[in-house]
């Protein structure tokens, strides 16, 4: 009788990845739209832990590696305190990479409408993301945006912005890296670059 051997799979597993957010709503629903829209949200979990520093969050991504292929955390540089323990932190773990905007995740949104170095700090009683929001807020369609709120900013950039901002992020961030002052920019495309790996077949090996 003839015997037939199973076949390899043609392809591997889509990993199983976490997305710790620093903030409960904007950022957080942000990045929910977005894996929607690459239509990775089955392989990918996305919370916020009840930590809002740097360091505790890291924290908690290390301690959930042995469930999960790769971990982010999305963080505003902002004014933290344990910003750059929270650096070292990650660096030594083997799963978990940081997603930092300077000053905050509203920076991404601002590349919506074009390129910027602006730098922003405090100022008074304004924090710098106070202010970079203010700036955000000048933009059809973000009058009434506030941090923290749950609206989906995502479905409404979509498209041609969102493509801009993809295109000039990357530019934005080599330049922050070579002046070595990284006030502002943001890595969060990179996590949707991953986000649009996973939603095409992995070839295995």
């Amino acid at each position: 009788m003839a015997r037939f051997e199973r076949s390899k799979p043609r392809f591997k597993p889509q990993p199983k990845v976490l997305v710790i957010c620093e903030d409960t709503k904007s950022g957080k629903r942000y990045l929910e739209d977005a894996s929607l829209y690459f239509r990775v949200k089955v392989s990918v979990e996305i919370i916020h832990c009840g930590k809002t520093d740097p360091k505790g969050i890291v924290k908690e991504a290390i301690s959930r590696q042995k469930k999960f292929d790769h971990i982010f955390c999305a963080i505003d540089r902002d004014t933290h305190q344990n910003f750059d323990e929270a650096l070292i932190l990650a660096k030594a773990a083997e799963k978990v990479d940081i997603i930092v905007s300077y000053p905050c995740f509203e920076f991404w949104l601002l590349l919506h409408f074009g390129y910027s170095r602006k730098p922003y700090a405090g100022a008074g009683k304004h924090s710098a993301a106070d202010l970079l929001i203010k700036d955000l807020c000048t933009y059809p369609g973000l009058e009434n945006y506030e941090k923290g709120k749950d609206l989906s900013i995502f479905k409404l950039l979509l498209g041609k912005r969102f493509d801009e901002a993809r295109r000039i992020a990357p530019k934005v961030l080599a330049e922050a890296m070579v002046s070595e002052e990284m006030n502002p920019s943001t890595r969060l495309h990179e996590l949707l670059d991953f986000f649009e790996k996973l939603s095409l077949p992995q070839e295995a090996l």
